[in-house]
């Protein structure tokens, strides 16, 4: 399959006027502009999701794209890294075919550790490879008994007189068995639980490590387990401070989580798009689909949730950026961030079921948009923190104010 055809006059890609809210600078309007036209042009055969997964890293580390993953100072677009241009690079590029944003998103949050916290060396190793789409990213936090559930995670990371020593499993690792490196998350104190956590930087031909383990999943993403048997490590591996892994984490997926709603967005906005496209062709009864007023109705739901969910993603990242602008700490945003995710998924899912639905018959034939966008939105509900974790994250923050 390729990347999605674009069947109205404009494309689904024209800008729009959610750009010009308030929550943006122009340099991320031009920005938006910049990767709209881009995409027009860029077609992937995603017939084989690892083959398109590699095409896609190097064209968007080619055109500089990636650069947005990484800081300045380690080849990235800007300063610092800026949520809200995150968000808009993948609503766009969700909007224009999921692998693509799965293919920037994964860079991003791979090597978002090493941006935190990655001594001097650390950084200039992965950074700038990430940012020209030379080194492809992993971040290796789940495991099959321990998904949500982080502090209860089983894999074990020795201190030895080379270095570290890794034993265990990690499981639906995206980009697992196609990244150059993984940054991998074990206990260090096994009493300590969440404080007990280390992180470590793991090159994919670590001895030890076997990849191999590929997962099948409803629409395909290389995903795979990774076994770690006496997994040898130097002793410069170790990322950040000892037992600080369950923090780093944590701080790594807040940084992403408000993206995450912006994928969803993407592809909430494609699958409104192709059905007012639809609506104005199908020919029922003698007039089209958009003369009934059950589909004016159903129309105006579906615009309605998107709203709703692009307004909370923005607020989100537009929060998260003012608060590192002004060194102030990310309890807001935090809460923000998971209403952003907790809406814009759930509200994406409902929109593409509701345009799925006016298709009919040809909106469950594999290799149509709406069917393609059906299976891919599932997953955004459950990875980087599920809508029941969001919501406790929420209630939490409720009962504290």
């Amino acid at each position: 399959m390729v990347a999605f055809e674009h069947p109205h006059p404009h494309g689904p890609l024209a800008p729009t006027a959610h750009l010009e809210l308030p929550f943006f600078d122009d340099h991320h309007r031009a920005m938006a502009n910049r990767l709209v036209e881009w995409l027009k042009s860029q077609q992937v055969d995603e017939s084989d999701d690892r083959l398109a997964c590699r095409e896609w890293v190097r064209r968007l580390g080619d055109a500089g794209w990636l650069r947005y993953c990484v800081p300045q100072v380690h080849g990235g677009a800007l300063p610092a890294l800026d949520s809200r241009a995150l968000v808009i690079l993948r609503e766009t590029l969700a909007h224009h075919s999921p692998l693509a944003d799965f293919a920037f998103a994964m860079q991003g949050l791979g090597s978002g550790a090493i941006t935190l916290a990655g001594n001097p060396a650390q950084q200039a190793r992965y950074l700038p490879a990430v940012a020209t789409g030379h080194k492809i990213a992993a971040f290796a936090l789940s495991e099959p008994e321990a998904g949500s559930d982080v502090a209860s995670m089983a894999t074990r990371a020795l201190q030895t007189t080379e270095g570290w020593q890794l034993d265990g499993r990690k499981t639906w690792i995206s980009n697992g068995g196609m990244a150059d490196f993984y940054v991998v998350f074990a206990k260090t104190d096994p009493q300590a639980g969440a404080r007990g956590i280390s992180a470590f930087i793991v090159d994919a031909d670590a001895p030890g490590l076997d990849t191999s383990h590929h997962i099948a999943v409803m629409a395909p993403h290389p995903l795979a387990t990774l076994h770690f048997d006496r997994c040898s490590l130097g002793q410069d591996a170790l990322v950040g401070s000892l037992h600080g892994g369950f923090k780093l984490a944590m701080q790594t997926l807040d940084i992403f989580r408000a993206s995450v709603a912006a994928a969803a967005l993407g592809m909430a906005r494609r699958a409104f798009a192709e059905a007012v496209a639809h609506a104005k062709q199908r020919k029922m009864f003698g007039q089209t689909l958009a003369d009934f007023q059950l589909t004016q109705a159903r129309l105006g739901e579906m615009s309605a949730l998107v709203d709703a969910g692009a307004l909370l993603t923005y607020r989100a990242a537009w929060m998260r950026d003012c608060s590192i602008a002004n060194g102030a700490g990310t309890p807001a945003y935090t809460a923000a961030a998971a209403a952003a995710k907790l809406t814009a998924t759930e509200n994406a899912q409902k929109v593409i079921d509701m345009a799925l639905q006016m298709f009919g018959g040809r909106g469950v034939q594999v290799g149509n948009v709406v069917e393609h966008l059906y299976r891919d939105i599932r997953s955004l509900r459950i990875y980087e923190g599920a809508t029941e974790v969001q919501l406790l994250i929420l209630g939490k923050h409720a009962l504290k104010a």
